[in-house]
């Protein structure tokens, strides 16, 4: 556990813009997810590219699991809430998820890998969050890190809020990851019912909350299971002030829109249509790490 420092009360909390419900749709070799942050919404929640949210304890939703398949381009952080999952990849990396861990790809310039289950019964549960690259970093080499539970900054509010920091840094508590372009803040919170969580949030910065457990008020609005709260850029606003209705669990996460242009064919995200077709060339010709 960390020690959280106090930090100066929110002045003015971002609004919700809409409510986002999600698609559910088959992935993999037939994994059924929610995808909650999809292709219409990347402009808006730039550096986000995609948001997947999976959970189930059926195995037949889960167990053909994510063969070897290529990406370029971006990165993508796997939270693993409930279940073990193996990584292997073209670079020689390979690790296990399990519960609560997190694994974080930079794709880069280019790397094949594959996400299996190694369970055949009980629950599997979590996310798979893809961050986008700057153009200048679209083509460096493919990196890779596994993090436990345990190695995942976590503290206790007086008040039972509980948050976990996967990626930025909040009360004085620095995440298991920083990056400098996209400046992502990534947060697991549980929150009492009846009890309100406080978020700095720097301005520019795009910014949304999922509920996975629970409902939470925003501003008003309130904003139930399964679905995503996509905050407004309101100006003069430095945060978000979330209120939980019952015991509630929650993500929130926020990054520095990189404000360049999105090309995307599949596993590729690149800048232009001309990067994507040398992605798909260089793929074809095993030219990926």
């Amino acid at each position: 556990m960390h020690t959280a420092v106090a930090t100066p009360p929110i002045q003015k909390t971002r609004g919700v813009e809409r409510i986002i419900n999600g698609q559910f749709v088959m992935d993999g070799a037939g994994v059924k997810i929610n995808r909650v942050l999809t292709g219409p919404l990347q402009r808006r929640l730039d550096p986000f590219l995609m948001l997947d949210a999976f959970g189930s304890d059926k195995p037949g939703d889960y167990i053909a699991g994510f063969p070897e398949h290529p990406h370029r381009g971006f990165e993508t952080i796997t939270y693993m809430l409930a279940g073990r999952m193996r990584h292997r990849d073209s670079a020689g990396n390979e690790g296990m998820i399990t519960d609560g861990g997190v694994q974080w790809m930079t794709a880069g310039r280019g790397v094949i890998h594959s996400e299996m289950p190694e369970q055949n019964e009980g629950l599997m549960e979590g996310f798979q969050l893809w961050l986008n690259l700057p153009a200048s970093d679209k083509m460096i080499e493919p990196w890779y890190r596994d993090i436990p539970l345990e190695e995942v900054p976590r503290f206790t509010l007086d008040d039972g809020v509980t948050v976990q920091v996967i990626a930025g840094s909040t009360h004085g508590v620095s995440g298991a990851v920083q990056r400098a372009h996209t400046e992502p803040l990534y947060l697991d919170l549980e929150i009492p019912a009846g009890v309100t969580f406080e978020q700095p949030i720097p301005a520019g910065h795009n910014a949304f909350v999922y509920v996975f457990r629970g409902e939470a008020v925003i501003e008003g609005k309130g904003v139930g299971q399964a679905r995503m709260a996509i905050l407004d850029n309101a100006p003069g606003a430095d945060g978000v002030r979330i209120k939980a209705i019952a015991k509630t669990r929650l993500l929130v996460l926020a990054g520095r829109p990189l404000n360049e242009p999105i090309a995307q064919y599949g596993p590729f995200v690149m800048n232009t249509q001309a990067e994507l077709q040398q992605a798909v060339e260089d793929f074809r010709a095993g030219r990926f790490t």
